[in-house]
């Protein structure tokens, strides 16, 4: 099943109504700045929260269901949060650069060759010194389906050569009942300048 089935089926686990945890933390400690990119923004919440901030924010998601969705909320909540249909293989087509990309839930669903095609996609649309926040599935989570699990040192190998790894450590992913929130990684990451 696609992506966008999943959004036509009705609300997906991950479509919790609002930003995960870590994204609100983030924001409250001025980690985020503009121009931002919410890779993989599903219904906008997160992007949503960030233009509630005050900050520029394009959402993109491969998904034409959420992408509307999220268009709806941007228009009845009256925020300029703008959305778009997009590849995160595929950044550069954006045309532009970032000053922090917010990847939440995106990172796991790639394979071994989609993850090289994303790091290098990413670091051609984040700015040198620029931030990138990544929240995956992490290895502790038991394996009863649903995304891949990431193991921290999976991590560093990804975007060792493109990022400086400032920090991987345990969190949680809030998730629609009856699921209980699922075991995570938060990665900080910043653009190397060359």
């Amino acid at each position: 099943m696609t992506f966008d089935e999943t959004y036509r089926g009705g609300t997906p686990p991950w479509d919790i109504g609002r930003p995960q945890t870590e994204v609100l933390r983030l924001l409250d400690e001025g980690r985020v700045t503009a121009p931002v990119l919410d890779l993989g923004c599903g219904t906008g919440e997160t992007a949503l929260a960030c233009a509630a901030r005050g900050l520029e924010v394009l959402g993109i998601d491969a998904a034409p269901t959420a992408v509307e969705r999220a268009l709806a909320k941007a228009e009845s909540r009256r925020l300029p949060a703008r959305f778009q249909l997009g590849d995160a293989l595929h950044l550069g087509t954006l045309g532009r650069s970032f000053a922090t990309v917010l990847d939440i839930g995106l990172f796991h669903t790639f394979d071994d060759p989609e993850r090289a095609l994303y790091v290098e996609s990413l670091a051609s649309v984040v700015r040198p010194g620029g931030h990138v926040y990544v929240e995956c599935f992490s290895d502790a989570e038991p394996a009863w389906g649903g995304p891949r699990r990431v193991r921290a040192d999976e991590v560093s190998a990804a975007f060792g050569a493109r990022f400086e790894i400032l920090e991987v450590r345990p969190t949680k992913f809030d998730t629609r009942p009856p699921l209980e929130p699922a075991h995570a990684w938060l990665v900080s990451l910043r653009r190397r300048s060359s």
